[in-house]
């Protein structure tokens, strides 16, 4: 058997089959025996460089790998029916990691009415305020906001560094409770209808009249099924709206309006 290579066709490659080829060239080579189980990022730009890959292309992957927050997969009948339970938006901005978190934990604080629940260094959690003026804010809707995120049963931001200047910030919002709760009020709602439903045909059964009660009995079943499932489905509105307030806190981030005096209402609300 001759040792000698092929000769490389010069044959163009596009863009998923290229892919293809790289992804199956690193599962080769991670099977091998000589493959070390651990690298470090300067080991990996480096590698990088040596197959073509940009190095800014590599620090953003780098950056959304340590930001990636593993969640269970979605595949059950709540999800099917009411949609997803979580939130999220992701952006590269300017700034440092501390200083992005601070100014991210300043205004939930400040404008969101939420308080935070864990610092874990590069991730911080807040949840919804329950005291009295953060109701009242709420209620009242003063300022106009909505206080979108203070419906999400946790909110998370999560902030790593590309390279120098720039970081990845990642925000969650959990709104999976919200998600049980619509689809627990579809579910009284419909059953409401059935129950109505099978009153009718009691009264009907007893009544003799089963021929003439027994399709007005569908209605009652036929509505509370329909606005059942309305109210479930509302669920999808839900997440859109956290969508949009998390994509909108990001836009404020880039453009530096995150930062603002705090106001004599900011200083009855701090923790």
């Amino acid at each position: 058997m001759s040792d000698k290579l092929p000769v490389p066709s010069s044959r163009p490659i596009d863009r998923a089959a290229l892919e293809r080829v790289l992804g199956r060239a690193a599962e080769l080579q991670a099977g091998g025996a000589d493959a070390p189980d651990m690298l470090t990022e300067a080991q990996l730009l480096e590698i990088g460089k040596e197959v073509g890959l940009a190095p800014e292309h590599l620090r953003q992957a780098l950056a959304e790998e340590r930001t990636r927050v593993v969640l269970a997969p979605e595949a059950g009948l709540s999800a099917r029916l009411a949609g997803p339970g979580q939130a999220t938006a992701t952006r590269i901005v300017s700034g440092e990691p501390a200083a992005t978190l601070a100014t991210l934990d300043a205004w939930m604080h400040r404008e969101e009415c939420l308080q935070a629940k864990r610092r874990y260094g590069d991730r911080i959690t807040w949840e919804p305020r329950r005291d009295l003026v953060s109701n009242v804010r709420r209620g009242l809707n003063l300022g106009g906001r909505g206080y979108t995120l203070s419906r999400a049963t946790e909110v998370a931001a999560t902030v790593s560094p590309v390279d120098e200047g720039r970081v990845l910030v990642r925000l969650d919002a959990d709104v999976s409770t919200a998600r049980r709760q619509r689809i627990a009020g579809g579910a009284v709602t419909a059953a409401g209808g059935v129950a109505a439903g099978g009153t009718l045909v009691t009264v009907a059964v007893v009544a003799h009249a089963a021929l003439f009660v027994l399709p007005l009995a569908l209605l009652p079943i036929a509505a509370g099924a329909g606005v059942g499932y309305a109210i479930a489905r509302g669920h999808r509105g839900v997440v859109a709206r956290m969508q949009v307030a998390l994509e909108q806190i990001l836009d404020r981030l880039e453009h530096g309006e995150l930062r603002r005096p705090a106001s004599l209402l900011d200083a009855l609300t701090k923790s």
